[in-house]
């Protein structure tokens, strides 16, 4: 059977069991944390996500997929202390998060000569060798198109994450904007770089509740990710709970994965707005979408068959 990478090691695809697509252990902004670090108690918070992932484990969650890439804050020793303190498999991401250009970091040093861009070969290292210096291996690819639509960072970093996944084959998921489009935009590009469609996650897909423009994506072959259930303020639970509902009647629940968005700890907002539920789907979605008709097959399907095609592969 095919193996996936997760923090501890590689493990069966067909052991992922139900798998929330598209969660966080811990999002910083790590330069202002590190020169300002008042507040901040590194074993409180690791203790702090071992106990609310300890608790999702309970709710029958198996697998979360954190895309936590560069832009995000991402420590991947951090997440490793989280996930040898709870029985949760946590799968990570190599990439790059930004909304327009690329970090100062990248703007000159470019594609050589051959052609090859530095940060494909940074992405392709973690994927192959491991990560900061650690063992624990990258499994998917994650880049953003948003409200600014592609801009020339944006288009760089896709571009090096599409080939990224030409060398390595690991798929890849894309933080997109419906409200703009930029689905569309963001399958131009995969298309043009030769991306296996049937690896690509469209992210946060279900802020929109326009069925033509998902169900265009879907007949890509792409999936997409209704995975900000509890951002009611983008769109509400019903609607969100609706659209699920609908395009699971119009039969694409083996297009659909679901997910929360949510943090262990994000320090982008005050703590009193950054609180949210780790176990909303199972205690609010799952139900909701039971009494609009979604049967338990499609459920399973939207849980644990579509997670583990994703890291699959052909």
């Amino acid at each position: 059977m095919a193996q996936v990478e997760t923090v501890r090691g590689a493990v069966d695809v067909g052991s992922l069991g139900t798998t929330l697509m598209h969660e966080h252990v811990f999002v910083l902004s790590e330069e202002i944390r590190q020169n300002y670090p008042a507040g901040w108690d590194e074993d409180a918070r690791v203790d702090d996500a071992i106990v609310k992932l300890d608790h999702l484990a309970r709710r029958g969650c198996q697998t979360i997929v954190d895309p936590t890439v560069l832009g995000l804050g991402r420590d991947i020793g951090r997440v490793r202390r989280v996930a040898d303190g709870t029985s949760l498999n946590i799968i990570v991401a190599t990439g790059l998060y930004t909304f327009n250009e690329v970090p100062f970091y990248f703007r000159y040093r470019v594609p050589g000569r051959d052609g090859v861009d530095p940060m494909t070969q940074m992405f392709v290292a973690d994927l192959t060798e491991g990560m900061a210096g650690t063992p624990v291996r990258a499994a998917f690819l994650k880049c953003a198109i948003d409200e600014p639509g592609m801009t020339p960072g944006v288009e760089r970093v896709m571009r090096a994450v599409c080939r990224a996944h030409a060398e390595t084959g690991a798929p890849i998921t894309v933080h997109t904007h419906p409200a703009s489009g930029s689905g569309r935009d963001a399958l131009r590009v995969l298309r043009e770089e030769g991306v296996d469609l049937s690896r690509v996650v469209l992210g946060h897909s279900g802020d929109s509740t326009d069925l033509d423009y998902l169900t265009e994506l879907a007949e890509t072959g792409c999936m997409l990710g209704m995975d900000r259930f509890g951002l009611n303020l983008i769109t509400p639970f019903e609607q969100r709970v609706d659209t699920v509902a609908a395009m699971c009647a119009r039969g694409y629940a083996g297009s659909l994965v679901l997910s929360q968005d949510a943090s262990c700890y994000i320090d982008w907002f005050p703590p009193r707005l950054a609180q949210r539920s780790f176990e909303h789907v199972f205690d609010d979605v799952l139900p909701a979408l039971r009494r609009r008709g979604v049967s338990d097959e499609q459920i399973e399907t939207m849980l644990v068959t579509n997670p583990r095609r994703y890291f699959t592969g052909p």
